[in-house]
């Protein structure tokens, strides 16, 4: 057994099949692999990797066995899968995920082929796991797979806590604690025991909450939008694949990104904080519908056609527009009055919540500094942005003001 000192959970007992897989190249990789990507630029004690959040989840799953009285090779399969589910993510995380699923149809958890790789798939295998029925309960599959993947996960638990005490956000807060004794399993349902519609909510407001100030703050989504678009030309100007790109770490992929001429000055505008500027910052109700709904291919060519009024290269200019908002947490089942519910039934808050998203929503377009008034005015014509107040234009600011920590 090794003991691990976190700054999340204290110390953590790591063995069996978790211990041998510890040192698997695909496991050491996420120490490579920053949680939260480019909310760095905002909150820069927000340096945390996969492989800390891989153990807290790995920790607070064996929680959640001992509560539920899981045992034999359950228990070790539930252990394993929940130290690896996170071993599919590219550099950045979440940051380039949508790019290179554009290209490969994967996303971070469709782990099955790296978990057949010899190192993982031979440990494994050595204490009488089948690596497909880990990939499986990765992507939630099972009944015991809603522990790693679903509304009530510790996937969810850890981040949380562990964004908000690298940001110094508190928001993210919770007791995971009683999130984890009220756990039960109701014909194959993962819920949350009697009297605990109060803990289910808490999941609820803490992300909610966390959601503005750190994971969609308009500088983090900035620097994501810059990144995602230089990871996009890197595809189409060299020979490097997706697969590969998928595969790097961050520090591997910002090497490529400042030696390839067609995506360098994105890179270096990257490495010395020089980010774009919001020329458009539009709220829900002020986008038409179809332009929330643009295809990737359409949202190109209105950047291209932006670029040349501007008289600009077509990647100085990113059109963000995030998917409409949802709540998945809504739908966490609860026990009340002997019957399993809904969430949503049953709590008052998850209304005020839902609307509160939508109100957040904001799509982004972004351009240099010197751009953004020229660049947000032909955009809201463009686009059919309602002209009521409700985008902003933004003028070149130091490199780090107050506004930049606050949403």
């Amino acid at each position: 057994m090794t003991v691990i000192k976190d700054s999340v959970h204290n110390h953590i007992n790591v063995k069996g099949v978790a211990r041998a897989l510890l040192d698997t190249p695909a496991m050491q990789r996420l120490r490579r692999i920053s949680q939260l990507g480019t909310v760095q630029f905002v909150y820069p004690s927000a340096n945390h990797s996969r492989f800390e959040h891989s153990l807290g989840v790995y920790h607070l799953v064996t929680k959640a066995i001992d509560t539920l009285d899981i045992q034999g090779i359950q228990m070790k399969r539930l252990q394993a899968a929940a130290l690896l589910h996170d071993i599919g993510h590219g550099p950045y995380s979440h940051n380039i995920e949508l790019v290179t699923h554009r290209y490969t149809g994967k996303y971070h958890d469709d782990v099955d082929e790296i978990i057949h790789t010899e190192s993982i798939s031979d440990t494994l295998r050595e204490y009488g796991l089948d690596p497909t029925h880990i990939a499986n309960l990765i992507t939630g599959d099972e009944t015991y797979g809603q522990l790693i993947a679903g509304e009530l996960d510790v996937d969810r638990m850890d981040y949380l806590v562990r964004d908000a005490h690298h940001t110094g956000v508190p928001y993210g807060t919770i007791d995971h604690e009683r999130l984890i004794n009220g756990l039960t399993f109701a014909d194959g349902e993962l819920v949350l025991g009697a009297g605990n519609v109060q803990t289910a909510e808490s999941l609820l407001v803490a992300r909610a909450l966390m959601n503005p100030v750190v994971y969609q703050h308009h500088v983090a989504r900035i620097a994501k939008a810059m990144l995602r678009q230089a990871a996009e030309r890197l595809l189409k100007e060299t020979d490097i694949s997706a697969t590969e790109l998928r595969r790097m770490d961050d520090y591997e992929l910002f090497v490529t990104l400042r030696k390839v001429s067609e995506t360098k000055r994105l890179a270096k505008r990257l490495d010395e904080r020089r980010l774009f500027k919001r020329a458009m910052w539009a709220e829900f109700s002020a986008v038409p519908p179809r332009v929330r709904e643009m295809s990737y291919e359409e949202l190109r060519e209105a950047e291209a056609e932006i670029a040349t009024q501007l008289e600009t290269d077509p990647t100085s200019v990113i059109i963000d527009v995030p998917p409409t908002p949802t709540m998945t947490e809504s739908t966490s089942r609860v026990i009340v009055s002997g019957e399993i519910r809904q969430l949503s039934d049953e709590s008052p808050l998850v209304s005020a919540l839902r609307t509160a998203q939508k109100q957040q929503w904001r799509m982004g377009v972004y351009v240099p500094a010197k751009m953004a008034a020229e660049a947000g005015a032909y955009a809201t014509n463009l686009l059919g942005i309602e002209e009521d107040g409700s985008f902003i234009t933004e003028y070149e600011t130091p490199l780090t003001t107050l506004d930049d920590f606050t949403t």
